[in-house]
């Protein structure tokens, strides 16, 4: 990986900073949006309550004696940040750990009636019975009369620009801005070529996606490797998930189904999109993962030995979204410039990322194409989810 020393590890302690507005507004209304969505009785209220002191005004806790994953947590650097500002640590894990709390606050990992309810489900499944989604959805029927390989360009289009209904971007956005209807702008990189090269007709490979969002985002994840399947681009797919709730909207099993029922009960293309799918995943063909190291706050480059191995033997592996991608490269303030195949060359196989903007992580761009955005938009594009790319490391 390039020396970081010209590009310092990303902390949300400045004023004014897109990481320091995730900590001070995003995290205390997400705490207070799931407050609402559910009927928690006063001890999940004081604890959600007492989480969101923490956030904005007191320190990092440890988790509880005995939690399941306290000597994970701990591996994780845990015992270094107990006790100081959410704001002066690694805007990566201070985001990871906050969801990690928020699940304890709502007693997901206890023994009791709220264990194992996803506190974001509501606002998740809001999402995919949108009218939007119908649109969406309806929009396949006529895709399928398009020639195979123009089908395939306009799922993977689908894919980059799906990460955009990411309902915790969302919720910082605000009113209007929330629209995604708007045209897509042109991507300010673009390895599509690279990695279709990866992917020919008649591949007998597997493919490895490591999903962001549920929802929206990920109906377009899943045409586009039922795509690869039935055209046979790949004989095998492993989608990779999260083991819990996080981040908001990040996928799970459960969302995996919820995508599933909504394709096959949608009628028309996507409901063949749909059967393709639960036949394949019936059949081994696409197979689920829940890493541990999924909801880790640590950089890909960290991973444990036993995710390398699979990824290190996948034809490709594509990371979806700003999180992953953040992953991927290191969250770091990088020059724009950097090479991302450099930054990427730890991964131990090829490797293809799918992602909007929204975060100020960001590497592998020409110079005319930084000038010509930060001539228009100053660093907003940044952060916008107005921008996208495609990058490959073959």
């Amino acid at each position: 990986m390039p020396d970081t020393e010209s590009a310092p590890v990303i902390l949300g302690n400045e004023p004014g900073s897109f990481p320091h507005s995730v900590l001070a507004e995003r995290h205390p209304a997400i705490i207070r949006q799931v407050r609402e969505d559910f009927p928690y009785g006063p001890g999940i209220r004081r604890a959600l309550d007492a989480l969101l002191a923490s956030c904005t005004e007191g320190g990092i806790e440890a988790l509880p004696a005995g939690a399941h994953d306290g000597d994970r947590w701990a591996s994780w650097g845990l015992p270094e940040f107990v006790g100081r500002s959410w704001f002066d640590v690694p805007w990566l894990w201070s985001e990871s750990y906050f969801y990690r709390r928020l699940l304890h606050a709502v007693g997901y990992f206890a023994p009791g009636p709220w264990q194992g309810v996803d506190p974001f489900r509501p606002a998740k499944l809001t999402e995919l019975g949108a009218p939007a989604t119908d649109e969406e959805l309806s929009a396949l029927d006529a895709l399928t009369t398009r020639p195979t390989d123009e089908q395939a360009q306009v799922l993977l289009h689908g894919s980059v620009w799906g990460n955009r209904a990411d309902l915790g971007f969302r919720m910082s956005t605000g009113g209007a801005a929330r629209d995604t209807a708007a045209p897509a702008p042109s991507l300010v990189a673009d390895d599509s070529a690279a990695l279709w090269s990866l992917l020919p007709p008649g591949g007998a490979g597997t493919l490895c996606l490591v999903a962001d969002n549920a929802g929206r985002e990920l109906v377009p994840d899943l045409l586009l490797i039922a795509h690869l399947l039935d055209h046979g681009h790949v004989a095998r797919a492993l989608l990779h998930v999260k083991p819990y709730p996080y981040y908001v909207s990040d996928a799970t099993t459960a969302d995996v189904l919820d995508v599933l029922r909504r394709l096959t009960s949608a009628g028309g293309a996507a409901a063949s999109y749909g059967r393709t799918l639960w036949s394949a995943m019936a059949d081994g063909r696409l197979t689920l993962r829940a890493h541990p190291f999924s909801c880790a706050p640590l950089p890909f480059v960290r991973m444990p030995a036993d995710l390398r191995d699979e990824f290190a033997a996948a034809t490709v592996t594509i990371v979806k979204g700003d999180l992953n991608y953040r992953r991927l490269v290191g969250d770091h303030l990088w020059p724009p410039t950097t090479s991302f195949t450099e930054v990427a060359a730890h991964f131990p196989g090829p490797v293809a990322a799918l992602r909007t903007l929204k975060s100020d992580v960001i590497t592998g761009l020409d110079t005319r194409t930084e000038a010509a955005l930060v001539a228009a938009e100053d660093q907003r594009w940044r952060t916008s989810g107005t921008h996208a790319l495609i990058q490959a490391r073959t």
